[in-house]
Parts: C-alpha cells; structure tokens; sequence
C-alpha cells in the first residue's frame, strides 16, 4: 500500500497566478510524495459556462518545492516525470477509492 506517500487530502481551494498574472482557482485534491519529492494536485474550479463543456476532470499536477520557507508550486516540465506523477497520482487515488468503498461495506 502506498498510503504512506499520501501527505494530504481534499482540502482548501488554492489561488495562483498565471504568466500573465491572473488569478485561477483551483480545488486541492491530493498532495503526495514520489521518488523523495513533494507533488500536489489540484483541480481548476471551472465557472458555470465553462463547466457545462467539461466531459471529464482536469488535473494540474505541480512540483512542491520550498522557497524562503514557504511553498511554490512548480509546473514539470518534463513529460516522462509528467507521466510518471500522474499515473503515481491516479494509483493513490484508485487506493483511496477502494479504501471507500471498503468503509461503505
């Protein structure tokens, strides 16, 4: 079981600034731990318009690295480390799923 890598769940929403300096907010989904490094992922809360064309959930995964003691969430530029947080992302989140589902029964 990789509960361990789990550091946190669902929690608050979260703003950042993007290049040009607006604000998006996204939702916290999970922060977690892969290969010694922090990641989070998080969700963009879509506004109404933009939810009705949504099909399926976004996922933005960032890099958690600590910058004058406090967090900065960095994009991974690298797309085999991308894809090796995401599936890491979506076995955790399979676990937690079963975990609930165990719990109902």
């Amino acid at each position: 079981m990789k509960d361990g890598n789990i550091i946190d769940r669902i929690g608050e929403d979260v703003v950042l600034l993007d290049e040009d300096g607006r604000e998006n907010a996204f939702e916290h989904i999970l922060t977690f731990m892969y290969e010694g490094n922090k990641y989070v992922a998080l969700s963009p809360i879509a506004d109404e318009e933009s939810a009705m064309d949504a099909d399926e959930a976004e996922v933005a995964l960032f890099r958690i690295i600590s910058e004058n003691g406090e967090d900065a969430y960095v994009s991974i530029d690298n797309e085999v480390l991308l894809d090796e947080v995401f599936a890491e992302f979506l076995d955790l989140m399979d676990e937690i799923n079963e975990e609930e589902e165990e719990e109902k029964e």
